[in-house]
This record gives C-alpha cells, structure tokens and sequence, in this order.
C-alpha cells in the first residue's frame, strides 16, 4: 500500500506541474488512462487514483465517455471573499456535502464505490502521518460529490474546497481542528462509507451531517482556546506593565 501511495503521489505532482508550466494547456486532454499507465510504467488503477487526486484539486474535470481535461489554475484568477468566516464555509459545506452523500448512496457506480473505499483507506494512512494534510481527506470528499452525479453539485463543493484551502484565516481554522481527535474522524468518516455501501441515503445524509458537527463543535473549541490564550497574554502583559514592583526600588 505504501508503493502504491508514493506512485500515485510522484505521478499527481508530475502531471500538476506540466499543467503548471502550461505542458499542458488548460482545455487540452490528458493521455488516456493506458497511455499514461504505459508512459509511467504503472497499473491503470495507479493511473486513476492519480486523476481522482489531480480533479479533488480542481486541476482537470473528468468527462465520461470523452476524457480528463485541464482546468485553469484555480488560485490564479480566483477571487475569494477574505471577509467570509470558517463557520460560513463550513455551515455550507454541512448543507451541500450531506445532500451530496445522499445522493451518492443511490447513485454511485461500482467503480467509484471502490475508489471511495480507496480514499479511505488513503485518509487512514494520512492521519498517521500528517495530522495538517487534507489531500486525502479532500479527495475522499470528492469521490462523494462526484458520485452524486450532480455536477452543478459537485462544483460548489469543490469551490469550497477551494476556499478552505487558499482562504489562510480559513485554512489555520481548519488545520487546528485536524490537527486534534484523528481516531474519532476516521470512524466518522468510516460510517459515511458503510451508509453509502449499504446505499441508505438517509444513513448516508445523518452520518455527513454527524461528521461536520463534531467538526464545528472542534472548531469552536479551538477558536475558544485561542481567544483565551490571547486574553492571557494580554493579561500577563497589562499586569506587568502596571505592576507595584516597578517601584519597589524607589525611594
């Protein structure tokens, strides 16, 4: 599993940066899934992983029946509203993300049931390295949204993605809630999995909704432990600004 981790990573970045460098322009198709799997001398399901990280991250979209095509960078002309909160991003994602669950439940294809048994599996291993990282958990949350097979949907889950991840203020927030009570996210997202298994939309909707409320709750707390380290401080300081002491050596 670690191989297959590292190659599917080394293949993402390799493709990210010849789309970065303009190799590939956006609008143009990608190699097919063979020829990629023969140019990097992997399997094709290495191949398809790589992809499935390549559209979590808004690089290219993926059209049935026609091909993966490369999007414009999403940071560069993106315009994001610096005053929106990481409650706000959140409360929507709860809104959009647990209707997208459902949706997933009926509509999801095998094949894309194996690859969010795969994004799991990937979110597992990323929490034991990286509490900060929200690659995996990003393209676990994608393979939902696609799976809904609503892409006006899945666009604006992505959007949000893309917020939380260029938005810093939005950023910090969530990292400090990743950063704590990784078991307990994994088991959430665990019982997202087995709803959508068991294609049970109202299982699969509650256990969304579940996951993000713990996660607002975490947020709270950290932007809570925050305010009272700062007011600490602040104390600290006023109290030695202004203390008696200052005059004990005066006559």
């Amino acid at each position: 599993m670690a191989t297959t981790q590292r190659l599917y990573r080394k293949i993402f970045t390799e493709i990210s940066e010849m789309i970065s460098s303009g190799e590939y322009a956006p609008g143009s198709r990608l190699p097919t899934e063979r020829e990629l799997a023969q140019k990097y001398q992997v399997s094709r399901p290495t191949i398809r992983e790589a992809i499935i990280a390549l559209e979590a991250t808004n690089r290219v979209s993926v059209k049935t029946g026609s091909g993966v095509y490369v999007l414009e960078n999403p940071i560069q002309g993106a315009v994001y509203d610096n005053e929106v909160s990481p409650f706000e991003v959140l409360e929507a994602r709860v809104l959009l993300e647990g209707e997208s669950a459902a949706l997933a439940a009926k509509m999801i294809t095998e094949e894309e049931l194996e690859s969010l048994r795969a994004a799991f599996v990937k979110l597992e291993n990323e929490e034991n390295l990286d509490h900060t990282s929200s690659q995996a958990d990003r393209e676990f949350h994608t393979v939902i949204a696609n799976a809904s097979h609503n892409r006006v949907l899945a666009k604006q889950i992505h959007m949000l993605w893309d917020m939380q991840e260029n938005l810093e203020h939005i950023k910090i927030a969530h990292q400090a809630v990743c950063s704590s009570e990784g078991a307990k996210r994994i088991l959430e997202h665990k019982a997202i999995v087995v709803a959508i298994e068991q294609r049970d939309a109202a299982a699969a909707r509650l256990a969304m909704r579940h996951h993000f409320s713990n996660v607002l709750e975490s947020m709270h707390a950290a932007i809570e432990e925050e305010a009272l380290k700062a007011a600490r401080l602040k104390g600290s300081k006023m109290r030695e600004r202004f203390s008696l002491g200052l005059f004990a050596n005066q006559d």
